[in-house]
């Protein structure tokens, strides 16, 4: 199958991996330069479970695909939430009619976004519990396992999203059709509400954050504030399953010596972070439907806050 992915990060450069060994054609596609020229000059490199891998995938800078000629089957969306529009505007020149466009970013609401640039009978939406982080310019470190799930945005493409999900699970992803994504996706994100800005902000992984004596009450009150919100949207999460889940983030042997994206992205790299669309989300839904979130509110503030006084960009 012929593929990009937009957006060639961490994430994204696993699953471009993961699909390039299973046989498909993959193109990468990013707006990092650096990151750009280090794989076309040296291939991607991956410590992927412990084994060093390189694999010569095909990368192109996003903007600068007006020259690509393919019939791109499949795009794959991993660009950060707040850079999603821009990508959807520069890969243009390489959507058909019949390109069919699966987002799987962290946060809520994507869709409405892509919307405005892909037919809605070609969007699917999904999420991931896979994990992975980049060390520098065309280097990855991925271990762990994960998994997908996705569903048609468009009513009677049930059949399109049962073989995507085909597809990526040929490439060991681990993926399923799921019936209800916007419960997983509410999940997933009660995961990214507590563990990607508490670490950031208490500067940890998510086993050190597990730690201490007041995780268990923070993950609580976080998760309540989603559950309240998603509930507003007839979306019922299970709040004692979501809570035990996250708790298994702690776990050394698990996946608790990770650090995760957000820590990654400012701690790290000194990037600006996702937090409006994801706690900040809740809190602008929460002003919408009159219902407090102190929690998603304050940690919103505190993150933007730590990137002003690290100057992130």
């Amino acid at each position: 199958m012929k593929i990009i992915i937009a957006g060639a990060g961490a994430m994204g450069s696993r699953f471009g991996l993961m699909l390039h060994q299973a046989g498909n054609e993959v193109t990468l596609v990013d707006g990092w330069q650096d990151h750009v020229k280090a794989i076309k000059e040296n291939g991607l490199k991956a410590n992927f479970n412990g084994e060093e891998v390189t694999a010569h995938l095909a990368i192109e800078w996003q903007q600068e695909l007006s020259s690509l000629k393919t019939e791109t089957e499949l795009v794959v969306l991993f660009t950060k939430a707040m850079q999603l529009d821009q990508m959807l505007q520069d890969i243009q020149p390489v959507l058909s009619e019949n390109t069919k466009v699966l987002c799987l970013l962290n946060g809520i609401g994507h869709e409405d976004i892509i919307a405005s640039y892909v037919p809605e009978q070609n969007i699917f939406i999904g999420n991931t519990m896979w994990t992975a982080g980049i060390e520098g310019p065309g280097r990855v470190k991925l271990f762990g396992e994960g998994s997908v799930e996705l569903q048609n945005f468009a009513k009677g493409q049930e059949e399109a999203a049962i073989e995507l999900a085909k597809i990526l699970s040929q490439a060991g992803l681990n993926a399923k059709y799921s019936d209800n994504i916007l419960y997983s996706i509410y999940r997933k994100a009660c995961v990214n509400g507590t563990m990607n800005g508490l670490c950031t902000i208490l500067d940890t992984n998510m086993a050190g954050f597990g730690a201490t004596k007041f995780a268990d009450e923070m993950v609580t009150k976080i998760v309540n504030e989603f559950a309240e919100i998603a509930a507003q949207e007839e979306v019922f999460l299970d709040v004692e399953e979501v809570i035990a889940h996250i708790e298994t983030c702690f776990d050394p042997e698990l996946i608790g010596l990770h650090y995760p994206s957000m820590y990654q992205d400012l701690i790290k790299h000194n990037r600006l972070t996702e937090i409006d669309y994801i706690n900040g989300a809740v809190s602008r839904k929460g002003k919408k439907y009159h219902v407090p979130t102190p929690y998603c509110d304050f940690l919103t503030q505190l993150i933007h806050s730590k990137e002003e006084i690290l100057h992130a960009q």
